[in-house]
């Protein structure tokens, strides 16, 4: 990994090969390494810091620089880390309303339904799951006025969709962070 994208967390580290398009004749990924506990030990320290330098993840870890960077490039070239980002307060950024929304949707419809859902304001995480429902859906709104035009005109509209039900979110907690 550059020390460019350590200090700057928001740019994507460049395309591996194995990230690369795939067309219908390639052969299958490469199973993954297994992960030691010093991989696992980075991995814990990247996600609660992802603009760690290079010479703490190695003092942390109990590793050489020379080892943190080479075990740091083989995670992201393996796919394991797939990018570093920033943990935004919803709140904090005028987003006062939160929902997980549950959708019904035609069988086989999931790629259509998955752009449209992408493309929507405030759409943080959607997920293909099994059970009473299809899609799972985390949203992000400025009131619950607006979370309710979300819903009502937007995501109710889209042919593919069958039934919502909303749950609004009272209170969220991210895991796997270190409190401050």
């Amino acid at each position: 990994m550059r020390d460019e994208q350590m200090a700057n967390p928001g740019s994507a580290p460049p395309p591996s090969p194995a990230s690369a398009p795939s067309s219908a004749s390639a052969p299958p990924p490469a199973p993954a390494r297994p992960l030691d506990t010093v991989d696992r030990a980075i991995l814990r320290m990247l996600q609660n810091d992802g603009r760690a330098s290079i010479r703490s993840v190695a003092e942390r870890v109990h590793v050489s620089r020379a080892n943190a960077y080479a075990r740091i490039n083989r995670l992201i070239d393996d796919g394991v880390i797939r990018g570093f980002s920033a943990l935004i307060d919803q709140e904090r950024a005028g987003q006062g309303a939160s929902a997980y929304i549950t959708l019904k949707i035609v069988q086989n419809s999931w790629r259509t339904v998955r752009s449209q859902l992408t493309a929507l304001p405030g759409a943080s995480h959607i997920a293909l799951v099994s059970g009473d429902f299809d899609v799972l859906l985390l949203v992000h709104t400025k009131d619950n006025r607006e979370l309710r035009e979300l819903v009502l005109t937007r995501i109710q509209s889209i042919p593919e969709v069958l039934s919502t039900r909303t749950l609004l979110v009272f209170e969220e907690t991210e895991l796997g962070q270190e409190e401050e």
